[in-house]
């Protein structure tokens, strides 16, 4: 009698989920209808990337239409690079990514640098610590970028001897690391009372707790917001064309004069800054996703 009641509920069983189950799951089973329906939203996903994309090409097409441009698409692999005299020539554009490339990297080293002192200052018990740090961050932060950069070439640059180049660096590096000294402060103030107290029991002092125990853990906090700042940084560094600091966007104008190919070549500049920062923003996405089922 058991053997038939569990016969007859497995029988009720299985046709109350082939009722429920949408159409599909019983031939392909739980694991086959999971693989169709992430494919399902794959391919949506993809379909409204690509009718983005026609969308923006159609709207650039009638733009230039409507003003009577004149496309010179075949002008333009001469600017990016070229070969002459059996040789490869890097064009303008091309050396203003290199450009780019080295005033960000310089700018994100410096900016983490007086981020981290920044953030141990505002940690500190030194009340003038305190201050100065919390008025440089403040001060950075509710200014313009446009504003510092030309008051640090023009005013303060002259007095220190400072060239160009790290004129635009430092002035980045300054800006970007107000902001990173927040992010390091919120990731060292997350991590549990529980374990300043386990590292006070055990002897340690302030800096061997900070490495040992404080970063280690708030690291992996810190570690996507920072990636974002490498991003804001290679984009705010276009700003530094207004000292005429030759990078990218300076690159972009000068070929912009010498051509008039505004559409062509601003189109390229934009595609070239997407490029670095778009594998930084999947980084982040996918050190977040790792995070989190940690």
């Amino acid at each position: 009698m058991e053997a038939a009641g569990q016969g007859v509920m497995a029988n009720v069983s299985e046709a109350t989920s082939a009722i429920t189950a949408p159409r599909g799951v019983s031939r392909l089973g739980k694991g086959g209808a999971l693989y169709f329906v992430h494919s399902a939203r794959r391919f949506n996903a993809v379909a409204q990337y690509l009718a983005i994309v026609a969308i923006f090409v159609y709207f650039v097409y009638r733009g230039g239409e409507a003003l009577n441009y004149n496309w010179q698409w075949a002008r333009l692999p001469k600017y990016l690079v070229e070969f002459g005299d059996g040789h490869l020539v890097w064009g303008t554009l091309a050396r203003g990514l290199v450009e780019t490339i080295h005033i960000s990297a310089y700018g994100f080293v410096l900016a983490l640098t007086i981020a981290v002192v920044t953030a141990l200052l505002r940690l500190s018990d030194s009340l003038a610590g305190r201050w100065i740090a919390r008025f440089y961050v403040e001060a950075i932060r509710n200014t313009p970028l446009l504003v510092q950069i030309n008051i640090f070439y023009f005013v303060i640059a002259p007095i220190v001897g400072v060239d160009r180049f790290w004129a635009g660096v430092l002035c980045l590096s300054l800006f970007e690391g107000a902001f990173t000294s927040e992010i390091l402060r919120s990731g060292i103030l997350a991590i549990e009372a529980g374990q300043w107290e386990a590292s006070a029991a055990l002897g340690l002092g302030r800096l061997a707790t900070y490495r040992l125990i404080v970063l280690p853990q708030a690291i992996r906090m810190m570690l996507p917001p920072l990636v974002g700042v490498a991003v804001s940084l290679i984009k705010d560094s276009s700003i530094v064309s207004v000292i005429a600091l030759f990078e990218l966007t300076t690159a972009g104008r000068d070929v912009v004069a010498q051509t008039f190919m505004s559409f062509e070549i601003w189109f390229v500049v934009a595609a070239i800054y997407l490029g670095l920062t778009v594998p930084l923003s999947l980084t982040v996405y996918f050190i977040e996703r790792r995070l989190k089922r940690r």
